[in-house]
């Protein structure tokens, strides 16, 4: 019985990461999206920034 239930928590576990990674995954390719559209859509002229570290 608690091999089964080791195997179970461990399914259970890698579902959750998978899960997470993926989210991570949408994340990074949104905030890369925003990234870029904020470098093209920056104002003409000198080094001025359109963020602010």
């Amino acid at each position: 019985m608690v091999p089964l239930l080791l195997v179970l928590l461990l399914a259970l576990l890698l579902f959750g990461a998978g899960f997470a990674v993926k989210a991570l995954w949408w994340i990074a390719v949104i905030v890369l999206v925003l990234w870029l559209v904020g470098f093209v859509a920056r104002p003409k002229g000198g080094t001025a920034r359109w963020y602010r570290w």
